[in-house]
């Protein structure tokens, strides 16, 4: 189901997790759960892995992860604000040690001049830092758009675990 270097990249993680004795939660939208479907693909991912969250509705956003409506009505769901609201409103939901979100236009329509098919944006949240990313895939194919995602989600959660405090969340 998942090619090798995602299975690598999940694999990777799971085991520093385990070294940290963390658990993990995801906010998923563009990615409907494949990130939580490449980490469960790993044996022993249930000692660190709590659950997931697909909110691909902007209600479910705001129902389940406490996402508020002014920033997806002012920032839109694909935005900076709005995918770190979903990893915080999932790390306080979870009572997880990491949370990761990911919100996106996978295409293949959808996009617009300033927010093109291909654009995600992460979060990742701690409980001593937040880091965000921008990726801008292109217009590359649905499914390709959705298994860089999975990567890219897997490879931040990899970097936060280890990352030294930044900012404050919100």
């Amino acid at each position: 189901m998942f090619d090798d270097e995602t299975l690598d990249l999940a694999r990777r993680l799971i085991n520093r997790l385990n070294e940290k004795n963390w658990w993990m939660v995801t906010a998923e939208s563009c990615t409907g759960g494949l990130v939580a479907g490449a980490l469960t693909s790993i044996a022993g991912s249930s000692s660190v892995v709590h659950g997931g969250f697909v909110t691909y509705a902007n209600e479910a956003k705001i129902e389940m992860l406490g996402v508020r409506p002014a920033t997806l009505e002012t920032e839109g769901a694909v935005s900076e604000a709005t995918a770190r609201e979903m990893a915080w409103g999932a790390f306080r939901a979870a009572h997880a040690d990491l949370a990761v979100a990911i919100t996106g236009i996978a295409g293949p329509g959808g996009g617009s001049t300033g927010k093109p098919v291909g654009l995600v944006h992460f979060a990742v949240a701690t409980e001593r830092v937040t880091l965000h990313e921008r990726h801008e895939f292109g217009d590359i194919g649905r499914q390709e758009v959705r298994s860089a995602s999975v990567k890219a989600a897997l490879a931040l959660a990899l970097k936060t675990i280890d990352a030294k405090p930044r900012q404050p969340f919100l």
